[in-house]
């Protein structure tokens, strides 16, 4: 809360601050300053757009961390280059509003990219914004791993589920857990390799299954899984009390596998639409480099009408 206070503070502070000076750049008829008065209130504009934009936000788990998993679907390496793609857009923007970003899980592709990766990103409200993202995004392009460099299209599924405190949010039984240990695989050093510190946690009830193998340490690996497990678990639970308000409400539909909710255009121009909002904009590579707020807000602001 404290944080909230000193950031909107610190706007006012700068929009006076803009504003006097504007006022002496008037009064002595100096042009100089224009260029710099003009950055100034970009910076400004950008600092209350996503100040409103967390205005929307009011679920119960909206400020919390966020753990994002992303999953290559069909078309072999091009969906393994495309579900690399978004990681990387999604650090990006996380980068650009001040969040920190640690992986817990990948799962390199076969000849590039990955086949699944899963986040922890770190922040104010992370949940509340990423929440935007959950369903299957679409990239149509030239693919540069075809040899007539052919246009094809890629599926990926991004899943996103708050960060939540096994025993506090949720309690999860050990006797609805069944628990292997296996050798990591892919790079890592000998110890990895060599030693059973790869953990999956399967919830029986759910059929929920996880697993983490990043770390060398088998504990390691088992504290980071259940706490995903905990976050699925917690988020299953969010969306089976949702069901029983949703006619009332009007709620946004959970996005499944098949639900395409945006789509990534890069031939033969350039286009990125999302399918719930109809927002749409042709600067693909800003998107790409983490330039997502206009979709985070549009979605945000059709959720509350």
């Amino acid at each position: 809360m404290k944080k909230q206070v000193d950031d909107w503070n610190t706007l006012f502070c700068d929009v006076n601050d803009l504003a006097e000076l504007t006022q002496l750049c008037i009064v002595e008829e100096d042009p100089s300053m224009s260029d710099s008065i003009r950055e100034d209130l970009q910076q400004v504009r950008t600092k209350l757009a996503r100040l409103e934009l967390g205005l929307f936000l009011s679920g119960e788990y909206d400020n919390r961390n966020a753990i994002l998993t992303l999953h290559a679907g069909a078309g072999g390496v091009d969906s393994q280059d495309w579900a690399e793609m978004l990681m990387r857009m999604y650090s990006r923007w996380s980068n650009s509003v001040g969040n920190t970003i640690e992986i817990l899980e990948s799962s390199p592709g076969d000849e590039a990219g990955i086949k699944s990766a899963t986040l922890q990103i770190n922040g104010d409200n992370a949940y509340g914004y990423l929440k935007a993202e959950k369903g299957v995004h679409r990239l149509v392009r030239l693919s540069p791993y075809d040899s007539d460099h052919a246009r094809h299209t890629s599926f990926a599924l991004v899943e996103v589920v708050p960060e939540v405190e096994e025993g506090v949010d949720i309690e999860v039984e050990t006797d609805d857990l069944q628990i292997e240990v296996f050798k990591a695989g892919g790079a890592g050093g000998q110890s990895v390799q060599k030693n059973s510190t790869a953990v999956r946690i399967t919830h029986i009830p759910t059929g929920i299954k996880v697993s983490c193998q990043n770390e060398r340490s088998q504990h390691q690996n088992k504290v980071i899984a259940m706490r995903i497990l905990a976050s699925r678990l917690a988020d299953l639970q969010r969306i089976e009390r949702e069901k029983h308000i949703s006619a009332i409400k009007g709620k946004h539909v959970s996005a499944e596998w098949g639900n395409q909710i945006r789509s990534y255009v890069l031939h033969p121009y350039k286009l990125v639409k999302d399918h719930r909002t109809g927002e749409e904009t042709a600067n693909a590579d800003g998107v790409l480099d983490g330039d997502i707020d206009q979709f985070i807000r549009a979605y945000l602001t059709s959720t509350v009408r």
